[in-house]
């Protein structure tokens, strides 16, 4: 744009400053995330992982609970020492397992149940914690201490005490591991919620608000949970790794998935238990499952750095 000499140095400067179009934190967030290459790279390779795990069915010919008898604990064909006369019968490409079953379908189906639990718990917490956290937060006073202590006593209580007092009430079931899970890890959510609160709660926006009349749900709902959204976005990269180890963890001790339905945890008991004989059902399992947790943990790393305005330029 060409600038009449006859504008002043300040008119230049407003003019220049109306030309330039404003971004948001969002917007600003997102090109820095873009340019992380670690982060963009672990959300395409979670994106694959989510992929195979969805067309599972159609990439193999195998079912996840077909049994061959014929073909217990093959190692795959490409296997540095492969058994020639179990991959005669057909390719199996991550090998069999102990009674015969396709260790990749498998292996692709426990991811659908790993990454389910992992998203679909977060999820949960997430609302509860939001919800539980601005509200104790903003409000204050005897509420909020009566509500902490809620949280607090939730704390003490053991994880897998918990879990086997629900598995014991309500029987094993696929649907109870959300409840379990995500019935503990909204506790954290909150508090770092609550924290996030109490230091915005002041704010003069949030003054305004109360002057323009709006109510105190109307408050948290338009004003609080928005401005508190960015560390809890990072935290939920973080929690959804927390709750697929925790649901590996309980698998691994018999408390979660149950046969013929599996998970990377089943998977990894089970491959645990023949580590010597046939180490390819622990090694693909658990090399899913490390390499999603660390694309989780890339991203996680991502958006903090994106979202933090310290290094907005």
């Amino acid at each position: 744009m060409v600038m009449p000499a006859t504008l002043s140095r300040n008119a230049q400067l407003i003019v220049r400053a109306q030309d330039i179009q404003g971004r948001s934190l969002w917007v600003d967030a997102r090109r820095r995330l873009l340019k992380n290459r670690a982060a963009v790279a672990s959300m395409i390779i979670l994106a694959v992982i989510a992929l195979l795990a969805v067309f599972a069915p159609w990439l193999s010919p195998y079912a996840y609970d077909t049994q061959d008898y014929s073909v217990i604990s093959c190692s795959p064909a490409w296997w540095p020492d492969p058994n020639v006369m179990c991959n005669a019968g057909g390719a199996h490409w991550f090998g069999t397992d102990s009674i015969g079953r396709d260790i990749f379908v498998r292996t692709l189906y426990g991811a659908r149940v790993s990454l389910a639990v992992g998203f679909v718990a977060t999820f949960v917490s997430l609302l509860i914690g939001i919800a539980y956290g601005a509200t104790a937060g903003f409000i204050g006073g005897k509420l909020d201490e009566l509500m902490m202590r809620v949280v607090d006593v939730l704390y003490s209580l053991p994880f897998i005490f918990f879990v086997i007092i629900l598995m014991v009430v309500f029987n094993r079931n696929f649907l109870l591991l959300f409840v379990a899970i995500g019935a503990v890890e909204w506790l954290t959510m909150a508090r770092i919620v609550r924290g996030q609160t109490l230091s915005i709660k002041q704010k003069e926006f949030i003054e305004a608000a109360r002057a323009s009349g709006a109510g105190t749900f109307d408050i948290i709902r338009r004003h609080i949970i928005p401005n508190v959204m960015g560390p809890v976005i990072v935290y939920v990269t973080l929690t959804i790794p927390a709750v697929i180890l925790a649901e590996s963890f309980l698998s691994f001790l018999g408390l979660g998935i149950q046969e013929p339905l599996t998970s990377w945890g089943v998977l990894i008991s089970e491959g645990a238990n023949q580590m010597e004989t046939a180490p390819w059902m622990l090694i693909f399992p658990a090399l899913f499952m490390s390499v999603t947790l660390f694309c989780l943990n890339f991203i996680g790393d991502g958006l903090r750095d994106a979202l933090d305005p310290r290094m907005r330029r």
